[in-house]
């Protein structure tokens, strides 16, 4: 943990918190990332409106929070195309075969004591560990 900030990722937690509450008190709907971006290709058309703007908040958040912000966080540079593709495919897949993401089960589902989303979001944890390991240890990929 050599970049471990304290103070950014409690904000962090607590903007994420109050999003996801107000998103279930205003719109009804559980925060999940994965289940809003699959509703934007799948669900009513009426339905689609709050998604998009959901999705464009979160990236609009981070643009601007790097522009406020420019020295807070730099992107590792030149990591393998493939990998960051199979990453993402891994993450899709994972996403799909877990029914749900790591905001929807980790942030509301543990909320709402769900054993399933207890165990996926262990179960996201510790592939997590397993994953960096195998990048830093065994690929030795970390710069």
């Amino acid at each position: 943990m050599e970049n471990f900030t304290p103070l950014s990722a409690t904000a962090g937690g607590a903007l994420i918190g109050i999003s996801v509450t107000l998103l279930l008190l205003f719109n009804g709907r559980i925060g999940g990332v994965s289940g809003i971006m699959n509703g934007v290709f799948f669900a009513p058309k009426n339905d689609r409106i709050w998604r998009l703007i959901f999705l464009a908040g979160l990236v609009l958040g981070a643009f601007i929070f790097q522009m406020l912000v420019p020295d807070f966080n730099i992107p590792r540079q030149n990591y393998p195309l493939l990998l960051l593709g199979l990453g993402g495919f891994l993450i899709g897949f994972g996403t799909r075969m877990s029914g749900g993401c790591t905001s929807g089960h980790g942030i509301c589902g543990i909320a709402n004591l769900s054993i399933r989303s207890l165990i996926a979001t262990l179960t996201f944890m510790a592939t997590g560990m397993i994953t960096v390991y195998i990048i830093r240890h065994s690929l030795e990929l970390a710069a």
